[in-house]
């Protein structure tokens, strides 16, 4: 049974595959998977967007640390200076603390301009994979639709095509109706002419035309008697010789 059902399966892909294939259009499958790789390309620079974005920001608090470094080491001299050591002390240590947090946004930074760097060079390297794939497609699309061109004029020309064929169909299929009714023309005039059908289309009736032919044939013998006498006994082995 599982052998049995693999066959199926196996039937039915092959058929959805073929039908699939009839469907495609290589025009519109390369034309989708350029726009797929366009939209990849639009979200690597998002993301360099976004990488530059959080940079500048810590960038931004990066300076106001520095700045603030500065006014703590002026505070803690001006404090010392008025002998007030422990206000000297509290400022050193909001600028220890300072420098720390500096420090690790240096560290932070420096790991964003090195994934700037990459996603940049991820960019240039797709965006030259896309546009020698833009190029490469355009001559696939072309050669395509000469090829269908090609086909297309071969097979009207020789009537392989569905749409000659049934051109061919129809023009066999009249051939064959007018010899039909050509035979069945000359059947109806051979009878009328033997007398099994009657022309009703004529004012003699079937005794009109046996009369007409005994008379026919009367004027015939009667001429041919009337060559005789004229040619006399012998004549007409003469004329036969000459």
């Amino acid at each position: 049974m599982a052998g049995l059902m693999g066959r199926a399966s196996t039937v039915v892909k092959a058929k959805f595959s073929k039908l699939l294939d009839r469907a495609e259009d290589p025009n519109e499958t390369l034309d989708y998977s350029y726009e797929q790789q366009l939209q990849l390309l639009q979200n690597v620079k998002r993301g360099v967007a976004d990488v530059v974005t959080s940079k500048k920001r810590l960038q931004l608090q990066s300076d106001q640390l520095e700045r603030s470094l500065v006014k703590l080491e002026t505070q803690a001299r001006e404090a010392l200076a008025a002998g007030r050591e422990d206000l000297a002390r509290a400022a050193l240590e909001r600028k220890s603390a300072a420098q720390q947090q500096l420090q690790g946004l240096d560290q932070q930074i420096q790991g964003l301009v090195t994934q700037q760097e990459k996603l940049v060079s991820s960019e240039r390297q797709l965006s030259a994979k896309i546009e020698a794939f833009r190029s490469q497609k355009e001559v696939i699309k072309a050669q395509y639709s000469a090829a269908e061109a090609q086909v297309r004029i071969g097979e009207a020309a020789t009537g392989i095509g569905e749409q000659m064929a049934d051109t061919g169909l129809a023009i066999q299929r009249a051939r064959d109706k007018t010899e039909q009714m050509q035979a069945r023309a000359g059947a109806v005039e051979e009878l009328i002419e033997s007398g099994t059908l009657e022309d009703f289309t004529s004012d003699q009736d079937q005794l009109d035309r046996e009369l007409a032919q005994i008379s026919s044939k009367s004027q015939v013998d009667s001429e041919l008697e009337r060559m005789k006498a004229e040619l006399g006994p012998g004549g007409e082995q003469k004329e036969l010789q000459q």
